[in-house]
């Protein structure tokens, strides 16, 4: 089994806190990875489960395992349930680990009932610092999630297809997604067709013939699903007029492409789309670097109304991270000069141009180097 990197950050909060969250999309590997702590595994979307979990209940609180709860957000009742035995011996930490696909339907039970008693975990799927050997193409053709290919490429774009499908089909109207599979389906094509750009929703309300405070209520929850990011726009004291609205990805660019109608790396190459499709892979990449690695982060993207933008501004430990990517192989000093003058506008701590360059250069303020560099720096912070 690869190892995943945050598996040091969940071990940590089981040991500050009574019981850690587990978020993310299906399929990410929740499961796989939360049985390595623990053989005491209840499947709460199965009605069966749930029997066993309620015949069990007084004898498995008793024990020293971790007690795992699968799709907890499909049993509300057993919230209260945990607080009370949590609150019956408030100095015993690592008890319970809740998993979850759904954060808007987890995290009302989780603030209600468990506030102050549970650290919130998100695992991605892979990212390049756990699958390197996988390839560096390979994993931004077919995305990170472990059965979508990078694993057995075989899979790829059929698993998507298949994933995206269920999705639309089952999953999201449980959830409580109000949209037709058929519109649902609609929407994650119109969204591919944004990526990595500007989200304006009464343009896109208009191409489906719904209103765009429809549309806006569709996109946020699927990003309180795990699906998509809304990177928002960084405000700050200057003269110059500021985008304001947020911009959209595909937060797994296996699942872009499949959108999109690709099935290997030669038609991804040659798409007009191709560099947002980089720009968005990179910015997934070091964002689930540092929620792997446990570091707080502020991800925001910049732009004037003239033209001057950063695909990437982060609040690192109170310091601004400027960064620009690029899908080229190397940057020149024009490139460079230009994310100098964009990020002194913000007032940058640190500028870092990220290419596909085999060369990395490094200063106190700037950095140029590729995305195994990024990554290799940031888990160094």
């Amino acid at each position: 089994m690869i190892q995943r990197i945050i598996q040091d950050v969940i071990l940590s909060r089981l040991k500050q806190f009574p019981a850690v969250a587990l978020l993310g999309p299906r399929q990410a590997g929740k499961t796989t990875l939360a049985k390595t702590f623990s053989d005491v595994y209840y499947d709460l979307e199965v009605e069966q489960e749930k029997l066993r979990l309620d015949l069990q209940w007084d004898d498995i609180i008793q024990s020293e395992s971790i007690i795992i709860l699968d799709e907890a957000q499909n049993h509300p009742e057993i919230f209260p349930i945990i607080r009370n035995a949590i609150d019956s011996d408030r100095k015993k930490n690592g008890r319970f680990m809740i998993l979850g696909s759904v954060s808007p339907g987890l995290m009302k039970q989780v603030s209600e009932f468990l506030t102050g008693r549970i650290a919130l975990c998100e695992l991605s799927p892979f990212f390049f610092s756990e699958v390197k050997q996988r390839g560096l193409d390979n994993l931004w053709l077919m995305g990170g999630f472990p059965d979508g290919g990078i694993l057995t490429k075989e899979q790829f774009p059929l698993w998507q297809e298949n994933y995206l499908d269920l999705l639309a089909m089952r999953d999201l109207p449980q959830w409580g997604l109000p949209a037709t599979p058929q519109v649902t389906q609609r929407f994650f094509r119109m969204i591919a067709s944004v990526h990595g750009n500007l989200w304006n929703a009464s343009q896109v309300g208009k191409s489906m013939g719904l209103s765009y405070h429809t549309v806006n209520s569709y996109l946020d929850y699927l990003e309180q699903v795990y699906m998509i990011r809304k990177l928002q726009p960084y405000s700050t004291n200057i003269k110059k007029r500021l985008v304001k609205i947020p911009k959209v990805y595909w937060k797994d660019s296996g699942l872009l492409h499949s959108l999109m109608g690709v099935s290997n790396f030669d038609q991804l190459i040659i798409q007009s789309w191709v560099g947002f499709s980089w720009e968005g892979f990179v910015t997934e990449q070091i964002l689930s670097c540092l929620e792997s690695l446990g570091r707080n982060k502020q991800p925001y993207f910049f732009r004037t109304s003239d033209g001057h933008e950063l695909d990437l501004v982060l609040i690192l430990k109170g310091e601004i991270w400027a960064f620009e990517i690029k899908l080229s192989g190397s940057s020149g000093r024009k490139e460079m000069d230009k994310l100098k003058r964009t990020s002194e506008m913000i007032g940058a701590d640190k500028m870092v141009m990220i290419s596909r360059t085999r060369e990395e250069i490094r200063s106190k303020h700037i950095v140029s180097t590729n995305l195994a560099g990024i990554l290799r720096l940031l888990s160094e912070q």
